[in-house]
């Protein structure tokens, strides 16, 4: 299974306002429209990480080079991706007259944050919170207005925060994997016959008791390398009782 580690940096919307609070505006305040300065991306299983901008590319080949890496992925993972990197790379491909990438699933490490309360749910905050990194230091907005403004240095340390961004999804994506809900499955991937950890693929699988549902009882497995939970889909009831269950809930 080929797993994406994605992020994306983008400029503001640029409008025209009479105050600083509290703004409703309108189209006809809308001076530019928000848009990608640069991307960065890596494999799981790999160690380079590929990185892209309007500073080095021109957008279409930029945009383009995103859209490969999607295109081959099976499994793209992400921080708040759902709402806003998938979507605004998705209206960078209709811009520039490209066909949607093939199919991928999406693991939204944001999403994953909400199962623990936090006081906050930033990405900044909660690897600082975990001991396992810090988001790379900067000047604040005036990084982003020098990138649209073409100014080198601050290109320099966008590239660095971009890419630093995707080594701390790397990182945390480890921390939250047996937590993460609904990954897909490692085991659609692999050719052997043995159980695989769904999360992570891995055969150290223990039986841990069985799980029960209204409609049975199922093998419960743990895997002891990255913690995630399991359970068999052989319903270890016999017919009669599963008649049983099932006449009682219909």
């Amino acid at each position: 299974m080929k797993i994406l580690f994605l992020d994306i940096e983008t400029a503001p919307n640029v409008g025209y306002v009479w105050d600083l609070w509290n703004q409703n505006i309108g189209l006809n305040q809308l001076a530019a429209p928000s848009y990608t300065l640069c991307w960065a991306a890596k494999w799981y299983d790999g160690k380079e990480i590929f990185f892209d901008s309007l500073e080095t590319s021109p957008k279409k080949k930029m945009i383009a080079g995103i859209h490969k890496l999607l295109d081959e992925a099976d499994v793209v993972v992400h921080f708040n991706g759902t709402r806003f990197d998938i979507p605004t790379l998705n209206k960078e491909f209709i811009e520039n007259d490209f066909l949607p990438p093939s199919p991928y699933k999406q693991v939204d490490l944001y999403k994953t944050s909400k199962q623990f309360k936090f006081p906050s749910h930033k990405l900044a905050y909660i690897v600082e919170a975990l001991g396992i990194g810090h988001k790379l230091k900067h000047q604040g907005q005036e990084l982003w207005t020098g990138c649209m403004n073409n100014d080198p240095v601050c290109w320099k340390i966008m590239k660095k925060y971009n890419i630093n961004d995707v080594k701390l999804l790397a990182v945390l994506y480890e921390k939250f994997l047996p937590w993460i809900k609904g990954h897909t499955n490692h085991g659609f991937f692999s050719s052997g016959a043995s159980i695989t950890c769904r999360n992570c693929g891995s055969d150290r699988i223990q039986r841990r008791g069985v799980a029960r549902t209204a409609l049975g009882t199922f093998t419960r497995f743990q895997c002891q390398d990255c913690g995630t939970w399991s359970r068999d889909n052989v319903n270890l009831l016999d017919k009669e009782t599963k008649d049983k269950l099932l006449r009682q809930i219909t």
